[in-house]
């Protein structure tokens, strides 16, 4: 069953154009999205039955893997991509508004720059944030992505860029697929060479934040830097 089969009142798209997208349920955006059910069961209830499928989280749908969009019953490949290419959007759009922003001067203007990024991720990614002398954002970079438990970040590769982009701070972050933010003895490890080779080029480790879903650690908030 198609959107345009459906009752007047259950038609997600009419529902947009009258009201605007900020009237429409999350199963009916989806809906929009999908376009099309498949036999004995309408978008909508497509749309309801994915999001029961993450815990009606859509921060836990964002999370999942074409693969795993696919091993659900009626969502095919093409729906899939289309899904993630929709969430990758919204993150790309996050990050704008954050980068918009004159400074970054607290902990939480840091880790929404990061988690626009990491949020989603099932593996683990190593990014920088470089800035100027009054912390404005210059830009934010993966240096690298590893498995489901770790990764590795190249320390020249980081100071490199921050003397090719002139950054005289730099931040850095890490996700943990597993949803525990606590740092390893790694990452402990890892922040302190980080931040000793950056002294000695007289730039400053502002923070290492690790991402684990709607959690975060900050190393700076924690007094590890």
């Amino acid at each position: 069953m198609k959107i345009k089969d459906l009752a007047h009142d259950d038609m997600p798209r009419e529902k947009l154009m009258e009201k605007g997208a900020q009237a429409c349920s999350d199963s009916e955006l989806l809906a929009i999205l999908l376009r099309s059910g498949t036999a004995g069961m309408s978008v909508l209830e497509m749309s309801r039955q994915l999001l029961s499928s993450s815990g009606n989280s859509l921060d836990a749908l964002g999370r999942k893997s074409i693969d795993e969009l696919t091993s659900i019953k009626g969502l095919g490949r093409t729906k899939a991509i289309t899904l993630a290419a929709a969430f990758e959007l919204g993150n790309r759009r996050a990050l704008c508004g954050v980068q918009k922003r004159t400074q970054i001067t607290q902990t939480d203007q840091m880790v929404e720059v990061f988690r626009s990024v990491l949020n989603n991720k099932d593996h683990e990614e190593f990014w920088v944030a470089y800035l100027d002398q009054s912390h404005h954002l210059i830009k934010n970079e993966r240096i690298s992505e590893g498995g489901y438990t770790s990764t590795i970040a190249d320390v020249r590769k980081i100071l490199r860029e921050a003397l090719v982009c002139k950054a005289q701070n730099i931040a850095v972050a890490h996700n943990h697929p597993s949803g525990n933010p606590s740092p390893s003895r790694d990452d402990e490890a890892l922040t302190r060479k980080i931040k000793e080779a950056a002294r000695l080029m007289d730039i400053r480790l502002l923070d290492h934040i690790i991402i684990a879903h709607n959690q975060y650690y900050s190393f700076s908030e924690n007094g590890l830097l």
